[in-house]
């Protein structure tokens, strides 16, 4: 889940260009909603209750963000969830990264995927969104081969992950519909070579960056061996102690002690 959580905050200092050479955390980079969306999911998880009122109540928590939110969301948060607004904005696809790792099979990873989207955004392809980026992650987190993942998730949700990183790279412009995307982000993912490549690639697209980068982010981390430590402290110190508190819970609960072991080595 941090690597979702700093692909945002890396992403966030590059929006719509397309840039290669850069640093990656700059004084500039900041988390942004997608973090409050991915921490408000963890929050359901943990605790329960119901998906709408995990979203407002973190809207609640931090209505005043670096960036803002979207006014779509911020209207429907601000009623509480009352109904959705058939949304097929990236958004949704972000929130759905800790998903990932409550569930032990992808069928179950599928179901709640489509549960956290439906309460706001129940277009179809917000809805599917939802689910591919669950399911990358999912299959990453299992360590299964990117060929599998790719093959998988064409079939499912019919991307076209045949093409090459540069033609997408070229033709790539900025967008902020989950159909979009998401199928940049996992090719970004599955052209990648470790974390720090995945996010650099997902960056370079020049689209949506910190949407992009979040996603690639979430799918690095869970098949890579490990977040290096540099990446993982900057971004722990742009968080807030409650919200630092509530990764380590979701991590206690969720993610396996040798998994993260593994990344601690």
């Amino acid at each position: 889940m941090l690597g979702a959580i700093l692909g945002d905050a890396i992403g966030s200092a590059h929006q719509r260009t397309k840039i290669q050479d850069f640093e990656l955390t700059t004084p500039n980079s900041h988390w942004t909603e997608n973090t409050i969306f991915i921490l408000a999911t963890a929050d359901y998880l943990l605790y329960g209750g119901e998906y709408e009122e995990s979203y407002s109540r973190w809207y609640e928590w931090y209505p005043q963000i670096k960036g803002g939110y979207n006014n779509s969301f911020s209207e429907w948060a601000k009623t509480n969830g009352l109904k959705p607004y058939y949304s097929c904005r990236n958004d949704v696809a972000v929130r759905a990264v800790p998903i990932a790792y409550a569930f032990d099979s992808l069928k179950e990873v599928m179901e709640e995927a489509e549960r956290s989207a439906l309460v706001s955004h129940n277009h179809p392809e917000g809805i599917k969104g939802a689910q591919a980026t669950a399911a990358a992650i999912f299959l990453a987190k299992t360590k299964a081969p990117k060929e599998t993942i790719s093959e998988l998730l064409s079939n499912i949700f019919g991307y076209n992950l045949q093409m090459s990183y540069k033609d997408v790279q070229k033709s790539y412009h900025y967008s902020a519909l989950a159909a979009d995307t998401v199928e940049a982000a996992i090719l970004a993912f599955l052209h990648s070579t470790d974390f720090e490549d995945a996010v650099r690639k997902a960056i370079f697209l020049g689209g949506d960056a910190k949407t992009l980068a979040a996603i690639t982010g979430g799918m690095a981390e869970a098949f890579y061996p490990k977040v290096p430590k540099s990446f993982q402290k900057w971004g722990w110190e742009l968080l807030d102690e409650g919200q630092q508190d509530l990764i380590s819970e979701f991590q206690a609960e969720f993610i396996k002690t040798e998994a993260r072991q593994a990344r601690a080595a």
